[in-house]
């Protein structure tokens, strides 16, 4: 996108917004906006994950609707507008990119690796103040609870509390589940018990280099498709599943796994 067709956006936003303008347009808000706004933040991962670049594209320029939809609120009361958010993250980008925008472009960097730059970011953000009260600030509560837990447990490695190795982490799992089963005879809260073992499953996928948020979207994608592949063999069979015995039922879902591996 050129500068002109930025502005053109820009530019649309503000009309929309404006007296004889969109009358949806008009009547929103910072809150009313906020769920659109991570929706199509997750509409962006999902066309990630499918590698559709048409998609992709479509789903950016829906996300980029939203911050200039924002901006364009905030500018109205006098607040801030999209000139000011470009020039803030720019900004912020050469601040905590020293290796490259120093000052002296031939002093000797220390970075030679992406884990330089993560360990930098987060000591420059330090400097910032970013983290007055404690490591965990920024991360927020609104994210999906299985990927903050993902967060804060990151944040929490970073200053080095965390098990040395991925049997350390496992055996703690362990110990997870054992609360959890005292729990079920009685012995404890087991929402709290449910809750320790979701957390450091997190734990396991971390040490593993996977992210549990996007381990958890496949597993849902692998049973929804499971699932149709029943409720589409049922109905060929003029059943319902609801009208079937569970051995039928489990013999539709071995079936559907069966499919699932040749593929």
């Amino acid at each position: 996108m050129s500068h002109v067709e930025f502005q053109d956006l820009v530019a649309i936003m503000a009309k929309l917004r404006g007296p004889g303008g969109c009358p949806w347009d008009r009547e929103q808000t910072h809150s009313s906006l906020s769920g659109h706004l991570i929706e199509e933040a997750y509409e962006v991962v999902d066309s990630i994950e499918q590698g559709d670049d048409d998609h992709l594209r479509e789903e950016l320029g829906d996300l980029l609707l939203q911050i200039v939809f924002h901006a364009q609120i905030a500018a109205e009361r006098g607040a801030f507008d999209i000139d000011d958010v470009a020039a803030a993250i720019a900004e912020k980008l050469r601040r905590r990119h020293p290796h490259i925008y120093a000052a002296d472009p031939d002093a000797e960097s220390d970075v030679t690796q992406a884990a330089d730059v993560i360990r930098n970011w987060e000591a420059i953000k330090e400097g910032e103040g970013k983290y007055a009260d404690s490591r965990l600030d920024g991360i927020p509560r609104s994210l999906p609870a299985l990927f903050r837990s993902y967060k804060m447990q990151k944040k929490m490695a970073d200053v080095g509390f965390d098990w040395p190795d991925k049997a350390g982490v496992v055996a703690a799992l362990e110990t997870e589940a054992e609360e959890y089963r005292q729990a079920l005879r009685g012995d404890g809260d087991l929402r709290e018990e449910i809750g320790d073992m979701l957390f450091m499953l997190g734990n396991v996928a971390r040490h593993h280099g996977i992210e549990p948020e996007a381990a958890l979207r496949a597993a849902n994608d692998k049973i929804e498709g499971r699932w149709r592949y029943m409720e589409r063999e049922a109905a060929a069979a003029g059943r319902r599943l609801d009208e079937m015995t569970m051995d039928e039922k489990e013999s539709l879902w071995q079936q559907a796994k069966e499919e699932e591996s040749k593929v």
